[in-house]
């Protein structure tokens, strides 16, 4: 009977074990957005306080304006600030200097670059 008790106890474990390493992924682009900034008053925020911006911002849905200054086919840069990288390619034609939406996960601003990271991005 122990040893029943045991295993049932063990099973209960690894199941629990098992749900909490392989969660259930985010789908930004379906979340509701935390905060609207431009690229510009985001990097005022990091310029002035950066340990308590990154603690306000790590892992939140955010929307982002600014000009694209830079493209490739998954990834965008927002005013030389905002690096944005998408899942997928980017589907749509996209200038230099035009202003959009992006949202996207923060994941963390880069001090050497100086610039804010984006991922699981969407135009909006």
């Amino acid at each position: 009977m122990k040893k029943w008790i045991t295993l049932s106890v063990l099973a209960v474990i690894a199941i629990l074990i098992y749900n909490y390493i392989y969660q259930n992924h985010r789908v930004i682009n379906k979340e509701k957005v935390e905060f609207i900034l431009t690229s510009v008053e985001i990097l005022n925020e990091f310029s002035t306080d950066p340990d308590n911006s990154e603690k306000k911002y790590l892992d939140k849905t955010m929307e982002v304006i600014g000009k694209i200054t830079d493209q490739t086919e998954n990834t965008i840069t927002l005013d030389h600030i905002v690096f944005c990288q998408f899942t997928t390619k980017i589907n749509i034609q996209l200038t230099n200097n035009s202003q959009f939406k992006v949202k996207g996960r923060f994941i963390g601003f880069d001090d050497l670059l100086n610039e804010v990271k984006l991922d699981q991005c969407s135009i909006n």
